[in-house]
């Protein structure tokens, strides 16, 4: 499945049901641009699951909503609500752990 670009018109409808993996980054983030071939990675491996990007200078008000200080930060949610979180550069293998346990 296609990495999706969410916005603050459908984030939490795309949220709202199942497992989505959301990262929050920025485009002049230079660790944002390492994750970011991880979570197309991602998206192709579990295409059972959501995978999204929400761009934090467009849509400030979803980082504030979860409290993102930093990026990337990729929150794992379930049925809506966050289960799973990391900050900074994540590999593949441990994003892929982290949406195994909120599964």
């Amino acid at each position: 499945m296609a990495v999706l670009d969410l916005t603050k018109d459908n984030f939490d409808q795309t949220i709202g049901a199942g497992v989505t993996v959301v990262d929050f980054w920025a485009p002049w983030c230079g660790p944002c641009r390492i994750v970011g071939p991880v979570i197309e990675e991602v998206a192709e491996a579990m295409p059972e699951i959501k995978v999204g990007k929400v761009n934090i200078d467009d849509h400030q008000e979803l980082a504030v909503r979860y409290n993102v200080m930093s990026i990337p930060t990729i929150i794992v949610f379930k049925d809506g609500k966050p289960v799973n979180s990391s900050v900074g550069v994540v590999s593949k293998k441990a994003l892929l752990d982290k949406i195994k346990e909120a599964q």
